[in-house]
């Protein structure tokens, strides 16, 4: 039986990682491996490993690695952490696979200590480009670390070869949250508000705002612009989804309380919604506006605009719906009444994929030949491996 062990760090990748955990601990091939660490521990994030255990699945390893601080010397610090108790957590469970997602600083952590201890790692997501964030370099790293590759379109296939994987070892399975939306049966409106505990109205805006790393405008500044630009549509009720655990996600979260609370009713705001009220709340809202991957890769499922502020997805494939617009109050005002003007978005196709990720991952990850996996060349894309030249 092969073990694959997979490593979530925050609620939203759980949320994608959901079906494919399901897949797997359904083959009676495999042996489901789960390792959490990163926000899902920490009272501040909403102890979302709490949900992982509701779902259903036992959780093989807790790996604490968050410090009481968002500051860059903080995050980098916790990234040390992270390695220690993720290689300690891995030794123990023996993995033949790692399954590791994206680009958050915990899954660089999760790659290193893989790859010392010389377990193949399967990457989902690689080969994309998110120039507003330090997690470009990230994925990019994690890439480099890894055997198997899961890539949500053509393109990012192609990038993903043009770091030097082979192609035989990189797939295009399309993006696992296409398959929560086809798999879960949503909420209705009514039900969504009674789960809520919040009333929408005519206009309904859904808001995930994360930091931008690789910005020299204030956080500060950037929230208000934002909050200065929502207060122009004054008819419209506000969902807020707080950020991930970056650095400068405290201040967002505590700007976004006191906004929540001087809004008389008009606005709420959860710290993690999970994925079945947030897929309900893309449904019924009119606009999803920020900077989160989301608003790129699962709104336009649906056939709903996106607001999409700033360059921290900078990068990314994006289909017609994506509105893309700068960080000041102007460009999202006029972004916001561009979303709302569209007559009809029925023809709007969404770059990734159909909805089938999980199992066809699950499959690969199953039944692909690890023998030698772990002795990588640069692949060249003329067809063969690079020769290194040595000078005696």
């Amino acid at each position: 039986m092969r073990k694959i062990a997979v490593i979530t760090g925050s609620r939203a990748e759980y949320g994608l990682l959901y079906f494919l955990m399901k897949e797997i601990l359904s083959d009676p091939a495999l042996q489901l491996q789960v390792i959490v660490t990163g926000s899902h521990l920490c009272p501040e994030f909403g102890l979302t490993y709490h949900e992982i255990e509701r779902d259903g699945f036992i959780i093989s390893e807790k790996v604490e690695m968050l410090l009481s601080s968002d500051t860059p010397i903080g995050i980098a610090k916790s990234l040390g952490l992270a390695i220690i108790g993720i290689a300690e957590a891995l030794q123990r469970q023996s993995p033949d696979i790692v399954v590791l997602l994206g680009d958050r600083y915990e899954i660089l952590a999760a790659a290193q200590a893989g790859m010392f201890l010389k377990i193949p790692i399967a990457h989902l997501h690689g080969g994309e480009l998110t120039l507003g964030a330090i997690d470009d370099a990230i994925r990019h790293a994690v890439t480099k670390m890894s055997h198997l590759h899961f890539t949500s379109t053509p393109e990012y296939r192609n990038r993903v070869i043009q770091l030097g994987e082979h192609p035989d070892k990189v797939f295009v399975s399309g993006a696992l949250c296409i398959d929560n939306i086809k798999r879960l049966t949503l909420l209705d409106k009514n039900k969504f508000m009674e789960e809520i505990d919040f009333k929408l109205g005519d206009l309904n805006f859904l808001v995930t705002y994360h930091p931008e790393t690789l910005t020299d405008t204030k956080i500060e500044d950037q929230i208000n612009e934002l909050f200065s630009a929502l207060d122009l549509f004054t008819n419209a009720k506000i969902i807020f989804t707080m950020p991930n655990a970056d650095s400068g996600s405290r201040l967002i979260s505590k700007m976004i309380k006191q906004y929540v609370l001087k809004s008389e009713g008009r606005a709420t705001a959860f710290i993690s919604l999970g994925q079945l009220r947030y897929l309900s709340a893309i449904k019924h809202v009119d606009v999803v506006i920020g900077n989160s991957s989301s608003g790129i890769i699962e709104v336009p499922y649906f056939k709903k605009p996106t607001v999409n502020i700033g360059n921290r997805q900078k990068g990314r494939l994006s289909a017609l719906s994506v509105i893309n617009c700068n960080d000041d109050k102007n460009s999202i005002e006029k972004a916001i009444k561009k979303a709302l003007s569209q007559e009809s978005l029925k023809e709007v196709k969404n770059p990734y994929g159909d909805g089938d990720a999980a199992l066809m991952i699950k499959n690969v990850i199953r039944d692909f030949e690890l023998k030698d996996i772990l002795k990588k060349e640069f692949y060249c894309h003329k067809g063969s491996a690079l020769k290194i030249q040595q000078r005696i």
